[in-house]
């Protein structure tokens, strides 16, 4: 079994869930980055969200086999990501958690960092990072996601855009469960959850850097796309009106804006988010 570094100031958990789709190869980079940390976490709750695949099921024992901080949960049918996590923040045993998506890749000092700012920041209840997005390899780069660091920037941003890379973040269970936890809202979940964080005032930064490698490409831009999304994102923008995050000009720029991008083809939708969504990267870059 790989030995634990415990040490009470640092105890937190790690939240993550896979589903049958998601990529073998994928899903091991992303529990091997999670557990070749520079501080590892005591303990990483991985929800089963519904039946998954042989290749899949293989890789969650190979890994349970070697690190005891490996909690599964297992879902009979699939619910959805709002609803897994859900599930699974409940299960955390700790205060401090990290999500973590099942296809990304952290690197290696992503929760020691995080860790310490937070306990720097104690009025703090959810910091981010930066991402650098990648297709096939991340030694090759395409584009970075930067976003605001301070909470004031981040609150008048999210105004138009989500504020946080979700699979970066790691937050305080008490706060996020105050505001009613993680909740289904098809594709914005986390979206949903950060209005609501900030509906209740609680504070908001990201690092300055990119702790975290994510697959980004023409796959994921398929996600974004189509009427259910736009429906989904109609709703949302219906919650923040009505509680005061927007006015009634920011409800309808928000809502004709993000309606084009989400029903435009995926090719002009790639070109959207490169040159105008993202930093674009030139050359390759990689860090750690």
């Amino acid at each position: 079994m790989q030995e634990l570094q415990v040490n009470k100031e640092n105890c937190f958990s790690v939240l993550m869930a896979v589903y049958k789709k998601e990529q073998p190869l994928f899903f091991k980079e992303a529990l091997r980055s999670v557990f070749e940390q520079s501080l590892i976490p005591n303990e990483v709750v991985l929800v089963k969200d519904g039946p998954l695949t042989e290749e899949l099921e293989q890789i969650i024992v190979d890994f349970s086999s070697k690190n005891e901080q490996l909690k599964v949960i297992t879902l009979e049918k699939n619910q959805g990501l709002g609803e897994a996590l859900r599930i699974g923040l409940n299960s955390c045993s700790f205060d401090l958690v990290a999500r973590m998506d099942s296809d990304d890749i952290c690197k290696p000092y992503r929760f020691e960092k995080q860790i310490a700012f937070l306990k720097e920041h104690k009025e703090i209840t959810i910091v981010g990072s930066w991402i650098e997005e990648f297709s096939d390899c991340k030694e090759e780069i395409e584009a970075i996601r930067e976003l605001p660091q301070e909470d004031k920037q981040l609150k008048i941003f999210m105004k138009w855009r989500n504020p946080f890379n979700h699979m970066t973040v790691m937050f305080r269970k008490k706060d996020i469960l105050a505001v009613g936890g993680y909740q289904p809202f098809y594709l914005l979940e986390d979206y949903y959850l950060w209005n609501r964080l900030a509906n209740a005032n609680y504070y908001f930064a990201n690092i300055g850097e990119s702790l975290l490698w994510a697959r980004g490409g023409y796959t994921m831009l398929e996600r974004r796309g189509g009427w259910k999304y736009v429906v989904s994102e109609s709703k949302l923008l219906k919650f923040m009106y009505r509680s005061g995050r927007i006015n009634i000009v920011e409800f309808g720029a928000n809502l004709m804006m993000k309606s084009i991008i989400r029903l435009i083809g995926k090719h002009l939708r790639h070109t959207i988010y490169t040159f105008f969504l993202r930093k674009k990267v030139t050359k390759t870059s990689v860090s750690v």
